[in-house]
């Protein structure tokens, strides 16, 4: 039985690599490429994989965002993010939204197809020392209000912008990013959102 694979990865040349690697095994098929995460959904309808090979930072949608959609369609279709990005916060992510494995983008390419067959077969796959290195780290403290008012502090946008972008009184948003940057153990918000991605929380 092949293994009908998607890749989707918005540098050309890794998502050339990976599926010259991924087409030497007698197994797995690559049944499609894409460059942005909004072009997925459409290339799964069209091409029916049975794994869904998704880097996290797209444009177009983020490989979370895109699993969140495939799951709630409920696409037939397992999801491995694979990923240069080894951020703990992103597994735990990724697992939320149901994902089934999640490895990053230096893996053997033996260790990836086995990744694809285990992950087709039903069975959960994670890197390892990123498992471990999650645990460490501990849970997501940001509520999901504070999550989407620091991602707008990423822009430098003033408490007003903000407000508007986030459909909140400028007050209410004072507070979540006051929040977020106890939590965070920062001191000013744009410290707090530059925290909060490198851990993977936006």
């Amino acid at each position: 039985m092949t293994i009908r694979v998607l890749l989707a990865d918005d540098q050309a040349m890794v998502r050339g690599a990976l599926a010259a690697l991924l087409g030497l095994e007698p197994d797995i098929e690559v049944v499609a490429e894409v460059g942005r995460g909004d072009e997925v959904v459409e290339a799964v309808e069209r091409t029916a994989p049975d794994v869904c090979l998704l880097d996290i930072e797209m444009p177009g949608g983020n490989g979370i965002d895109v699993a969140t959609e495939l799951v709630g369609r409920q696409q037939p279709v397992r999801v491995l993010i694979v990923t240069t990005f080894s951020r703990p916060g992103y597994l735990r992510r990724a697992l939320d939204v149901g994902v089934s494995g999640f490895v990053v983008k230096d893996t053997p390419a033996r260790e990836l197809a086995d990744a694809v067959r285990r992950v087709h077969a039903g069975l959960r796959v994670i890197d390892p020392a990123l498992a471990a290195e999650s645990l460490a780290g501990g849970a997501n403290p940001l509520t999901p209000r504070e999550q989407e008012v620091l991602r707008e502090a990423l822009t430098g946008a003033p408490i007003a912008s903000i407000a508007g972008r986030v459909h909140l009184s400028a007050g209410t948003v004072r507070n979540h990013l006051s929040s977020a940057i106890g939590k965070t153990g920062t001191t000013t918000r744009a410290e707090a959102a530059r925290v909060a991605e490198e851990r993977g929380w936006l």
